[in-house]
C-alpha cells in the first residue's frame, strides 16, 4: 500500500531503523501483509545476534516458542519450527528433548529468517531524520550512496550498546587488555595470555564467561577473580506464577503505576530478567567442587563489592581495581592484568533522532514517554520503539518471549486492524486490587488487566 508524495517519492507506511531479533520478527511478521509497505534498514553487512557470545554449550533462557513469529502466527513460515525442519534438524531437537534452544542455533536461525525477506536492507546506516506534513524524511546512507527515503511510521530497534561502568571506562584504553564481554570470543586468547583475570559483573553473561575462563584456567596457569556488586549469585526466577508477569496483564499493570513506582520495581526486580540460569550455578560449583581435589583452586569470588575506581600501573604491568563492600562498607583493591567487564547493556538514543525531537513525547526525566502500545511520538501511531521501553512496561521489555505481542501491537497502530490477535488476559493471578462486589449488583472481582486501559 505505498503512496507517493506529490508524484516524486514512494513513501513507505513504516521504516524499521535497526535489526535485530525484535525488528527482524515485526519484519517476518510483516512480509505476508500486502497492504502494508515495510522496511527494514541494518548498518551491518548482515544479521548477527552477539557473535563474542556464541560459546558452544550457551542456549537461551526462553523456550523455543519465543521465536521470532510463532506467539503471534504459529502457522508462519518463519517459525523456528520449520528453520529446524528445513535444514534437516528437526528430529534432532526432538531426541533432544530440550525446549531451549542453543544461542548460536537461535543467531543461524534468525540469519535464516533475514535471508528470505525482500523487506530487509543491510550496509543502509541512517545518517539523519526530519518531519514534514506527516512524513518523515531519512537520509540514508548504503550501497548506492546516499538518498532519502519517506516513511509514515518509524520503529526503532537500533537496541542496546554495551555498558561498563564510569569506575572502569578508562581501563579500555589505559594499557593492558580490559574489555565487555561482548567482545569475549574475539579476544579470549588475548585473556588467556595473562597471568590473572577478574570477571566484573553477575548476570548470565558473566557466569558463561566465568565457566569457560574456569575450565581452561589449569592449561593456562592463570589466577581468575569473579566480582559483583550484587548480594549474590542469583538464579533467574523462573515459577510459573512468575512467569505469568511476562503477560498483557502485567504490562497494563505496570504501565499504569506512577513513573516512580515503575522505577523503584525496575530496580528491584533484576531477579527476574538479570539472574543466572540455576543449571549454570550448579555447574560452576559442581567443577570448583572438582578442582579442589587438588588444593584450594586460585579464584576467587566476591559479591556486594562495588567497583569505585580503576587504573593501569605501567610498571608492574597490571590493573588495579579498587572494590567498595557494601554491607561492610570498608573497602579492598585486587590486582588483574586483564579484565574483562560483563556488566550488561544499555539503551543509547541514536544520534540521527535530533532531527524529529520535536516529534518524541519525553518524560520528566528526559527519557522516553512509552504509550501503553509501545509509541514515543507526539501523534499515536507515528514513532515506535523496541526494547526502549524498560522503565514504562516493566522487565518484560527485553524478553524475547514478549517481542511476537509487541509487533502484533505495534502492526494493529500501524495498520487500523488486528492481523494477528492480541491476547489481553492470560494471567491465573491478579497483580492489582480487584473491583470490589457491589450490593446492587453482585458483581465478582475482575482481574487487574480488565480494569486497565489496553490497546
Amino acid at each position: 500500500m505505498s503512496t507517493t508524495d506529490r508524484g516524486e517519492h514512494r513513501i513507505h507506511d513504516l521504516i524499521g531503523i535497526g535489526l535485530g531479533p525484535f525488528n527482524l520478527g515485526l519484519a517476518a511478521l510483516s512480509e505476508p501483509l500486502d497492504e502494508l509497505d515495510a522496511l527494514f534498514l541494518e548498518q551491518r553487512e548482515a544479521f548477527d545476534w552477539h557473535p563474542g557470545m556464541m560459546l558452544e554449550p550457551a542456549h537461551l533462557q526462553v523456550p523455543f516458542m519465543a521465536d521470532l513469529v510463532t506467539l503471534a502466527d504459529p502457522t508462519s513460515p518463519y517459525s523456528f519450527l520449520n528453520f529446524l525442519k528445513q535444514t534437516g534438524r528437526l528430529y534432532r531437537f526432538y531426541i533432544r528433548e530440550n525446549f531451549y534452544p542453543l544461542r548460536a542455533e537461535f543467531n543461524q536461525y534468525c540469519q535464516w529468517v533475514a535471508g528470505q525477506l525482500d523487506s530487509i536492507r543491510f550496509s543502509t546506516r541512517v545518517l539523519e531524520t526530519a518531519y514534514d506534513d506527516g512524513v518523515y524524511r531519512l537520509t540514508v546512507d548504503g550501497p548506492s550512496g546516499v538518498r532519502t527515503l519517506h516513511t509514515r511510521r518509524i520503529v526503532l530497534g537500533t537496541g542496546t550498546s554495551p555498558s561498563i561502568p564510569a569506575a572502569g571506562r578508562e581501563l579500555l584504553t589505559a594499557g593492558g587488555p580490559a574489555f565487555h564481554n561482548a567482545e569475549y570470543l574475539h579476544r579470549k586468547a588475548e585473556l588467556q595470555s595473562r597471568r590473572s583475570i577478574t570477571v566484573v559483573g553477575s548476570g548470565q553473561s558473566a557466569a558463561e564467561v566465568y565457566l569457560d575462563l574456569l575450565q581452561d584456567m589449569d592449561a593456562h596457569e592463570y589466577e581468575l577473580n569473579w566480582v559483583t556488586r550484587s548480594g549474590r549469585f542469583f538464579p533467574l526466577e523462573y515459577t510459573k506464577l512468575t512467569l505469568e508477569m511476562t503477560s498483557p496483564e502485567y504490562v497494563d499493570y505496570f504501565h499504569a503505576l506512577p513513573a516512580a513506582q515503575r522505577d523503584h520495581l525496575v530496580e528491584n526486580q533484576k531477579n527476574l530478567y538479570k539472574g543466572i540460569d540455576s543449571e549454570l550455578i550448579n555447574e560452576i560449583y559442581d567443577l570448583l567442587y572438582a578442582k579442589s581435589l587438588n588444593g584450594m583452586v586460585d579464584t576467587r569470588l566476591h559479591t556486594h563489592s562495588e567497583l569505585k575506581s580503576a587504573r593501569w600501573d605501567a610498571a608492574r604491568g597490571t590493573h588495579v581495581l579498587d572494590f567498595r563492600h557494601a554491607e561492610q562498607e570498608s573497602s579492598f583493591s585486587l590486582e588483574s592484568e586483564a579484565v574483562m567487564f560483563a556488566t550488561g547493556y544499555a539503551y543509547q538514543e541514536p544520534a540521527f533522532l535530533a532531527g524529529v525531537e520535536d516529534r518524541i513525547h519525553r518524560d520528566a526525566r528526559g527519557r522516553f514517554d512509552v504509550s501503553r502500545n509501545y509509541g514515543i511520538g507526539v501523534e499515536e501511531g507515528e514513532i515506535f520503539v523496541q526494547n526502549a521501553e524498560l522503565h514504562t512496561h516493566g522487565f518484560v521489555t527485553p524478553d524475547l518471549g514478549m517481542a511476537a505481542y509487541r509487533n502484533s501491537c505495534i502492526l494493529r497502530e500501524a495498520l487500523g486492524r488486528e492481523v494477528y490477535p492480541v491476547e489481553r488476559s492470560i494471567a491465573f493471578q491478579y497483580f492489582g486490587s480487584p473491583v470490589p462486589e457491589t450490593a446492587a449488583t453482585g458483581a465478582a472481582p475482575v482481574p487487574a488487566s480488565d480494569l486497565a486501559v489496553t490497546a
